[in-house]
Formats: structure tokens, sequence, C-alpha cells
């Protein structure tokens, strides 16, 4: 529904947006890019949610003050990968080629973000496809249509038809973290809720489901802080 600036030093820019679902006021920072969104109810005025974020600029600012800049993909620079940090390095090559902990790439920086990103969404495609599909086999369930997509807010998601969506993302992370979450939505096909019993099946598919649950409480707003905007993208 548009955008409203928070006067100060420096000033805010809020997203406000209006949710047909939503029952009260929120405000939330993101942890990825520091976006704030002011979210209101159909009927609320305005007017109203303006005043509620202007009695809230002291904890929005403490909680900007805390987002960590985001970390840019740059040749020379580094990048996550399966849990470790690899090298973006030119090499007189035409595509990019992993190297033990160097990924040579082509010396040409302003293409370096698209092909580093590239790299690891082909790279996710082949892993955490082979996971999908071992994990659908020892549960004996067939799969929909599964897609790769650069979410902010989950990690994956299973529809009722049975289709699994994945973040390419999760292939910077650990192999076992990637693996966690393919079992976790492959679990979802058994059941579509997050009772016991489904935590039972995801136990049986993946049995170290809580230190990957905690591993990504912990380290995963940095694997959403990774930015592939171009040099000139990000200045803009």
């Amino acid at each position: 529904m548009g955008e409203h600036v928070l006067p100060g030093n420096p000033p805010v820019r809020v997203a406000l947006r209006r949710s047909d679902r939503a029952r009260r006021l929120t405000l939330r920072v993101s942890h990825r890019d520091g976006r704030v969104t002011l979210t209101l109810p159909r009927r609320v005025p305005e007017r109203e949610a303006l005043a509620f974020l202007a009695d809230r600029e002291a904890w929005l600012r403490g909680h900007l003050d805390r987002v960590v800049p985001a970390q840019s993909v740059r040749l020379g620079g580094t990048l996550p990968f399966l849990g470790r940090e690899i090298t973006l390095t030119p090499a007189a090559l035409r595509r990019p080629r992993l190297e033990g902990d160097a990924l040579l790439m082509p010396d040409e920086p302003a293409r370096a973000a698209a092909r580093a990103m590239a790299f690891l969404k082909s790279e996710a495609r082949d892993r955490l496809s082979a996971a999908v599909d071992r994990h659908a086999a020892r549960l004996g369930r067939p799969v929909g249509r599964l897609s790769f997509r650069d979410t902010r807010s989950r990690w994956g998601s299973c529809s009722a038809r049975g289709d699994i969506m994945l973040s390419w993302r999760l292939v910077m992370a650990p192999p076992e973290i990637g693996d966690y979450v393919a079992a976790h939505e492959v679990a979802h096909l058994a059941e579509m809720n997050h009772s016991p019993a489904f935590w039972a099946v995801c136990a049986r598919l993946f049995p170290e489901h809580r230190a990957a649950r905690a591993w990504l409480r912990a380290h995963g707003d940095a694997l959403q802080r990774v930015d592939f905007a171009a040099p000139d993208e990000a200045a803009a």
C-alpha cells in the first residue's frame, strides 16, 4: 500500500502492507537486509498505524543497529558452500569450476555474483534432489513437483499435492542441514502437520533433526545475508 519514511538520523523507510489475515499491527525487521515492514489489519486507519510506529521508534532503531551487513559476492571474496568458505578466484576459463577451496571463475567482476549464484543453484538442484529422492524412497511416498527458490521466511515447504519446494541457499550450509530440510519436507508427505506423529516420521528419516534445526536457528540468517546483487544494483 506504500511506504512511510520515519524522520531522524538516519531516516528509516518503512513498507506499509495491509493484510486480511492480520489481527493486529505488527512491525518486522528483516535480518537479511534490514527491510522494515509495518503490517496493518484491513480496518485499521493508517494514522493509527503511524502512531504505533512512532511509539516503537526506539525499539525499531535498536533492532536496525543490530542488523549485520550483507556479505557481498565478488571476485577475490569468499562464499559459503557446504559449510566451508570458498574463494572466488579469477582464472582463464569460460565457466566456473570448483578446485579445492577455490571457485575458479572468468575474470569478469560484473558477472561474478550471477555466476556464483548459478553455480550454487546447480549444486543445490543436484544434491537436494538426490536427498529428497532418497528420503521419499525410504518413506515409500511419491513426490510431486520439486522446485528451488530463494525464500526469506522458510527453508522448504510441501503442498497437499506432494509438491516440495526447497531454498537453494541450503547448499551453502553443511551437507547434513540440507539433508535434514529435505527429510523434513518429505515427512510431510505422510503427516501434513507438525504433530508428534510428524516428528516421529522426521526422526525416522533424519534422527539428528534437533541439532540441524538448532544450526538453522543459529546460522540461517547468515546464509540469507549473502548478497548476490551485481555491483551496480547494490549501489542503486
